[in-house]
């Protein structure tokens, strides 16, 4: 099924659905996982935050090859749609399977048994992201169009956020029982089922032939990806990014409940409800000011006003102390917080179009595997170092299994973890936005480009276009458009083009 108007709202409502699972899904992992396993199973932090990390390994197999099927795949739903029909049930499934709770036995046990349900999660999660993120060039062509479809996309992935962050809080009210978090992953697994069941329903994909490359070779065509110049800033501004967003909704908990002392009474639903909020309405602006401006215009406007009100939280982060205060910083936060996801999805639809003219191959979903590989290593390692930072400051999962305080050391280490670490790595974000060299006019550059490769277009390439296209992709000119650029991870002067 495709909706009547490809143009109007309502498809780019079906494309966004999806990504109520994209956006949700990690913001229940990134703020509630590591409390479940360290507070309601007793599991010790530092094995805690290398479960996520571990199974980043496991993707490294699953999400190229993911790539590799879905460029392959050929289906009379489309390669991508078809994926989505299948996920949807898969990723249900995994999700629930994540927190089912299994406390007896000794902590090796329940740290193998967490391990491999989260495995299964991030093999369910791949099955749909990797397809969904290289819908969009298989779907809409135009630059500005892109850019809408991917700013209505946001909207629902933050709308999934705020669910995800609030209806945790509001039904998990002792957060050392771990049977207060089956009936909310429950809840998430229907949501999500119907999320991307819809996006499969309402949306449409070009036909083309598949790729043919073996799975063998799809892992040196993996790492080819990563020869775009604008690929590789692209990563760091992913990475970084997300990952600053993954450190505070990792560290919320231990930050409100250890350092505040007021996780009950509402107060921390109040605070996630205010974060998520502020990150719903910042989407809508961001989205409306991007296809007037560039892709990266949100990050360079956004994370100047985050770092600012991060940092102010450190006149706070003591028991006592001004709740108000904190909200209202907290709300400029989550402003801040929405520029990343609003402009990382709308680049990585135009990374396919990079790589095209670098390799004369069509490969959106390796692109996009790729990219959610590395989305994945951005939780995987936040999660990994909360838990080794929390250890670094004295956190103790005994004490907190009986719902004490922590010490004053922890906490203050608690609170310094809390601001800083997203600082660093939002300083390194904008500073790979300023360099990152493709926006409007460089984009229609490099369509124009490949449609003189393909034979579309006869004009000669200006000296100026040339430079434009160096910058952007990295390569010399006489370079591009060379197949062997995406099978050979080294390619010799004699075989450039």
């Amino acid at each position: 099924m495709s909706v009547k108007n490809k143009e109007g709202f309502a498809a780019k409502c079906f494309y966004g659905f999806a990504d109520i699972y994209g956006g949700g899904a990690f913001v229940v992992i990134s703020t509630f996982y590591t409390v479940f396993l360290t507070k309601a199973l007793v599991i010790p932090a530092v094995l805690a935050g290398t479960i996520p990390l571990v199974g980043k390994i496991w993707d490294a197999v699953t999400d190229p090859v993911m790539g590799n099927i879905a460029d392959r795949t050929s289906s009379r739903f489309g390669a991508k749609r078809f994926y989505l029909l299948l996920g949807s049930i898969v990723s249900a499934i995994t999700f629930l399977l994540m927190w089912l709770p299994f406390s007896g036995g000794s902590i090796t046990a329940r740290y193998f048994f967490y391990l491999g349900m989260y495995m299964l999660f991030s093999t369910g999660f791949t099955i749909v992201m990797v397809p969904y993120n290289a819908l969009l060039p298989d779907m809409v062509d135009d630059y500005t169009a892109r850019s809408k479809f991917s700013g209505v996309r946001m909207v629902f992935s933050t709308f999934g956020a705020i669910l995800a962050g609030l209806v945790p809080t509001i039904c998990i009210r002792n957060t050392t029982s771990a049977s207060e978090y089956l009936p909310v992953a429950l809840f998430f697994s229907l949501l999500f089922f119907a999320a991307i069941f819809l996006t499969f329903w309402g949306t449409w994909e070009k036909q083309k032939q598949p790729v043919r490359v073996s799975i063998r070779q799809s892992f040196v065509q993996c790492f080819t990806v990563y020869k775009s110049r604008s690929f590789r800033l692209f990563i760091i501004i992913f990475l970084a990014g997300q990952g600053a967003a993954d450190f505070g909704t990792g560290m919320a908990v231990y930050y409100v409940d250890d350092v505040l002392n007021a996780y009950g009474g509402g107060r921390f639903t109040m605070l996630m409800g205010t974060l998520l909020l502020a990150g719903f309405l910042g989407t809508i602006l961001f989205s409306l000011l991007m296809p007037r401006t560039s892709k990266r215009f949100p990050i360079l406007i956004g994370f100047p006003v985050r770092i600012l009100a991060t940092l102010a939280l450190l006149f706070f982060s003591h028991e006592g102390s001004s709740f108000a205060a904190i909200l209202f910083l907290t709300f400029v936060n989550g402003l801040g917080t929405a520029a990343s996801s609003t402009s990382i999805y709308a680049i990585l639809s135009d990374m396919a179009d990079v790589d095209e003219l670098i390799t004369s191959i069509n490969r959106p979903a390796l692109c996009s595997a790729m990219a959610t590989f590395i989305r994945k290593i951005a939780t995987g390692f936040s999660a990994s170092i909360i838990g080794i930072l929390l250890a670094l400051v004295g956190f103790d999962e005994q004490l907190a299994s009986t719902g004490l305080r922590q010490s004053a050391h922890t906490q203050a280490g608690i609170a310094y973890i809390y601001v800083f670490v997203p600082v660093i790595l939002l300083v390194l974000t904008i500073l790979a936005a300023v360099f990152f060299p493709l926006n409007r006019r460089e984009f229609e550059i490099v369509k124009k480009e490949i449609a003189r490769r393909k034979g579309r277009d006869t004009s000669p390439t200006p000296a100026e276009e040339i430079k434009v296209i160096e910058k952007v992709t990295g390569f010399a000119f006489g370079a591009l458009w060379n197949e062997n650029n995406a099978l050979k991870l080294w390619v010799k002067k004699e075989e450039e083009a």
